[in-house]
């Protein structure tokens, strides 16, 4: 999806206010033409981790191809999401939307008794497809009567970014999850996990001795966990801020740690999570001291195939940060440029603090200014959407799919090989096909 606005460059000194991360690095802000998946595409992971809920796009036909696309065929089961496609009566004006949406919720849930939690994931702005999704959402859940709840939240690609579609979702949620008010202490960690790395996570944070454990989303909307002044918020993905502000308006307290990406971070968010429970930092090492070892013996494996490469990141999706953090403090690499969608320092200002000094840090997208900078530094790979991976390919330059960071189990110690290996790949494929 390419959005296009006037093409301004601003460039500040980002001694960024006392967000506690590194004073001397410069934020280069850009606006202009951008590359990057719409908030849609967090569908396609977030209908595998909520297995009782459906998501309902209202948008058009070319929507419904972006997740037919993205989310590819699926075999042996149902998928849990499908697109109300909009004509041109619907996108006139001259239809009665309501209506007709109430018809294809009625014979949606008719037809899946399983559903729990019934998103109306909006594609575009209300004024462009006719519809006020809230409002449309309340009608649709008194009509339910309770059997099903019912909310709504945007998707669209004028309001989100790629991965930016999960925390609209999510905070979509927050509202729903009752209330802990005898302020007993628990962790809440936010943000999508694959099952096997929530798994890892949950054994570890027991093995600490955290008291009471939960995660946004659940496997199950329907099994919401409680929010209050206890709840300390642990996030393990950088682009839910505005459901970590929205918890934080319900009493939870959140957590600053780097993000669980490699050794170094995961050992980190681990000891930022203890020492929120008052745990002695002897007992956290030693809960996580023979996951952390593997980690490091995997890692070796990588390290002499990326160490004193040059990596760019192109801004897509919002891992850009924390992951050349990874590269570049456990696996040798040098970063040339990070660019990000958006820079939410609140989310991100303990791995601004773990970056060197001199990068070349990016927010927004001036496309043509960004691809001349590429061009000129012509690095050893280049992490960045679809749409700029065949050309770039084209130009001899070495890329590789952001998408997949985002699609791949990369959490955590026992990834933490897994996750190099992903970097690894691309350049042996260079080599080979130069061979």
């Amino acid at each position: 999806m390419t959005d296009v606005s006037a093409a301004v460059r601003t460039s500040e000194s980002a001694a960024l206010d006392g967000q506690g991360c590194a004073a001397s690095i410069e934020v280069h802000r850009e606006q202009g033409q951008r590359q990057a998946f719409c908030g849609l595409a967090g569908i396609v992971w977030l209908h595998r981790k909520i297995q009782d809920a459906f998501f309902l796009v209202i948008g058009s036909r070319t929507c419904a191809h972006l997740l037919q696309s993205a989310a590819g065929v699926m075999i042996f089961a149902e998928p849990r999401f499908a697109t109300a496609i909009l004509g041109d009566r619907d996108l006139a004006g001259l239809a009665d939307c309501n209506e007709e949406l109430d018809r294809v919720v009625t014979e949606l849930l008719a037809r899946r008794p399983d559903i729990g939690t019934l998103f109306l994931v909006g594609s575009c702005p209300s004024e462009v497809i006719k519809l006020d999704l809230e409002n449309a959402a309340q009608r649709l859940a008194r009509a339910q009567q309770g059997r099903v709840r019912v909310l709504a939240y945007s998707g669209s690609g004028l309001d989100t970014t790629f991965t930016q579609g999960e925390d609209t979702c999510l905070s979509a949620l927050v509202p729903e999850m009752p209330g802990r008010h005898d302020g007993a202490h628990a962790l809440l960690v936010l943000g999508t996990l694959p099952d096997v790395v929530e798994d890892q996570f949950r054994r570890l944070f027991d093995a600490m001795g955290i008291p009471s454990l939960a995660f946004l989303p659940p496997r199950r909307a329907s099994e919401l966990p409680a929010v209050g002044p206890g709840t300390r918020l642990l996030a393990a993905q950088p682009f839910v801020g505005e459901t970590a502000a929205a918890l934080v308006d319900r009493g939870a307290s959140l957590i600053e740690a780097p993000y669980p990406f490699g050794v170094e971070g995961t050992r980190a968010w681990f000891h930022a999570a203890g020492a929120a429970f008052d745990i002695p930092a002897d007992r956290i090492e030693e809960a996580i001291a023979p996951a952390a070892a593997r980690a490091e013996r995997g890692l070796a494996r990588y390290r002499d195939e990326l160490a004193g490469k040059r990596i760019s990141f192109l801004p897509d999706s919002q891992l850009e940060i924390p992951l050349g953090r990874f590269l570049q403090r456990e696996c040798g690499m040098e970063l040339t440029e990070i660019g990000v969608p958006y820079l939410d320092r609140r989310m991100l200002a303990p791995e601004l603090e773990l970056l060197p000094a001199d990068v070349r840090l990016t927010e927004g997208q001036d496309l043509e200014r960004q691809l001349d900078r590429l061009r000129a530094d012509r690095p050893d790979l280049t992490v960045c959407g679809l749409g700029l991976a065949n050309p770039l390919e084209a130009e001899g330059l070495t890329t590789k799919w952001s998408i997949e960071l985002v699609f791949s189990p990369v959490h955590g110690f026992d990834q933490a090989a897994d996750l190099a290996e992903l970097f690894v790949r691309p350049l042996n494929r260079r080599q080979r096909l130069a061979l």
